[in-house]
């Protein structure tokens, strides 16, 4: 079963998956796709290592999503991935895009499309419980700048695909979980 849980920053969502994981009865493999390209990203990073139990086992996997997942899920797994936005915004960067938008092109990036379809396509194949959390950055104002609008575009896509390949949604606003699809059953 998959379970993406989005909302906006500091909206709850990572302790909510945490706390799903946790409860799964799993063996918890917690896939971290953040990197520490700054002081204030590796306190971001260490804080969310501190809150993690001391078993589960953590993956660090910045643009080889669909890969990671595939050689870490199993019946016995639940894998939780946090997050999708970083880990997008990991390709945006590593790829063209990024620079494509800064000169005024359109986005066509190998490595962020090879690399979104290839987690799109995996979801529906993978054994065992997996949760994805992502960010909700479409429900604030139109970014000033191309490369911000860019983002938003594509992040919004992909959280409308995940979302679709999903069995369960889960939205958080102020530490609140708001179901917006369940599993069928």
């Amino acid at each position: 079963m998959a379970e993406l849980i989005i909302g906006g920053a500091r909206s709850g969502k990572s302790a909510l998956a945490a706390l799903r994981a946790g409860q799964s009865g799993l063996a918890v493999v917690y896939l971290a796709t953040a990197r520490a390209d700054d002081a204030e990203m590796a306190r971001r990073i260490a804080h969310h290592r501190q809150r993690r139990p001391a078993h589960w086992t953590t993956i660090e996997e910045p643009l080889r999503l669909a890969a990671a997942l595939g050689r870490h899920a199993a019946a016995d797994t639940c894998i939780l991935v946090d997050c999708l936005t970083l880990w997008l915004s990991n390709l945006f960067f590593a790829g063209r895009a990024a620079a494509q938008v800064e000169a005024g092109e359109a986005v066509s990036c190998a490595l962020l499309t090879g690399e979104t379809a290839a987690l799109l396509q995996s979801l529906p194949e993978l054994p065992g419980r997996l949760i994805l959390v992502s960010n909700e950055v479409g429900c604030g104002i139109v970014p000033a700048n191309a490369l911000a609008r860019a983002f938003a575009d594509e992040q919004g896509r992909l959280n409308q695909k995940v979302a679709a390949a999903s069995d369960r949604v889960t939205q958080t606003v102020a530490g609140l979980p708001l179901e917006l699809k369940s599993p069928a059953g």
